[in-house]
């Protein structure tokens, strides 16, 4: 009979005591512990995991990691910049895929008709301004030689304005070929920033596509990252953000689309030029909250100078009223089901985030001032409340 392992009970032969057999462990005998002795005298004593020396040592290992990682961020920085805009984007298609999805569309063929529609506004906005261009550079290269008669004789308006200000030898003689190579390396380097330009946006384009198709996939897999007793609650909160970031940028669209329409309507009935080319700019200098519709309404009232002075003040005084309407009627009534940002946090928000990254950080701060609001008031408030 066993009573633990290793030992043996019999039953004693005369009844008044109890003798034991006790038996080794396979591993566990003397001979066993005497190699474990004479192996760790080879390999030495270990290593002092609390000594000075070693953490010193993982503590500067862990440094320069952090500066490696900092680095590498910051050498990336123009793809991560993109590569979140690109995101931003999908997130706020994702109401007109799901609308489309709702009416049994499977999510590929919604998709690919909001890449269709969004293709027809890049296109009519392309065409509306190729022929104004054209009819300017035409206008250009008539002008040109005239100017430079005027400026050589110094009469004419620009000859004239030429005598004023000192700048005959610059744009005529010797002086125009340092002139003239000026502008030409400008030009090349107004042609490298156009090809970066294009080229970021077609990273944009398919990095958009990418992410709308596959933006399920995406919040299953954040979720996931979560501990299983906080993932309902972190879908719920990821849900609710998203909405959020959609609604804000559908809520824009719309804005945008109204001053658009304002924009064609009052340069037809004002007769200024190249007005639906005018109407898109300014809806899309309105996408930019806040000063969007001030700086459309500087260049729409620049170019109604064109037709006379009378119609660019009246222009101007059309824009200050618009944007009186819009900050203080339309936005509140189309923002309110949005996001619920007070206006102190929206300018905050608006600044910082164009000092952080320009005109991407403007478009983007009010949204993530929501989500970020939306995330103290449903997660840290009430802890804070109960703790």
């Amino acid at each position: 009979m066993l009573d633990r392992p290793g030992r043996e009970r019999t039953a004693p032969a005369d009844g008044t005591a109890e003798r034991s057999i006790t038996t080794e462990l396979p591993g566990r005998g003397p001979g066993d512990d005497r190699a474990r002795l004479r192996a760790a005298r080879r390999l030495g004593r270990p290593f002092d995991r609390q000594s000075s020396f070693v953490v010193g040592f993982v503590a500067t290992v862990g440094v320069l990691l952090a500066v490696a990682l900092g680095a590498a961020v910051y050498s990336v920085r123009s793809t991560l910049v993109l590569v979140f805009l690109a995101l931003f984007i999908a997130v706020g298609m994702e109401p007109v895929v799901g609308f489309f999805t709702r009416h049994r569309v499977r999510r590929s063929i919604a998709v690919l008709l909001v890449v269709i529609l969004g293709a027809g506004v890049v296109a009519a906005f392309v065409y509306s301004a190729i022929s104004p261009m054209e009819h300017e550079i035409n206008q250009l290269t008539v002008q040109v030689p005239k100017w430079r008669a005027e400026v050589g004789s110094g009469k004419g308006t620009v000859g004239r304005v030429a005598r004023d200000l000192h700048l005959s030898y610059y744009l005529s003689g010797s002086g125009s070929k340092s002139l003239t190579s000026g502008l030409a390396s400008g030009a090349l380097g107004a042609g490298k920033e156009v090809l970066s330009a294009v080229s970021s946006f077609l990273v944009v384009v398919v990095l958009t596509i990418y992410f709308l198709a596959a933006l399920p996939s995406i919040k299953r897999f954040s979720v996931h990252l979560v501990p299983h007793s906080r993932r309902e609650r972190f879908a719920l909160l990821l849900d609710d953000v998203l909405a959020g970031v959609g609604g804000y940028l559908l809520a824009n669209l719309f804005t945008s689309l109204v001053a658009g329409v304002g924009t064609y309507i009052w340069a037809t009935v004002f007769g200024l030029p190249y007005s639906i080319l005018l109407a898109l700019l300014v809806a899309l200098f309105d996408l930019v909250p806040v000063v969007g519709s001030s700086i459309a309404g500087v260049i729409v009232s620049l170019v109604a100078l064109a037709v006379s002075l009378p119609t660019a003040i009246a222009t101007a005084i059309f824009y200050v009223a618009y944007r009186f309407i819009e900050d203080y009627l339309l936005v509140p009534r189309v923002m309110r089901q949005a996001v619920n940002v007070s206006p102190v946090v929206t300018v905050l928000a608006v600044i910082i985030g164009g000092a952080l990254l320009g005109i991407i950080g403007a478009l983007v701060a009010i949204p993530i001032a929501a989500g970020i609001k939306l995330v103290l008031e449903q997660s840290v408030f009430p802890r804070l409340d109960n703790s």
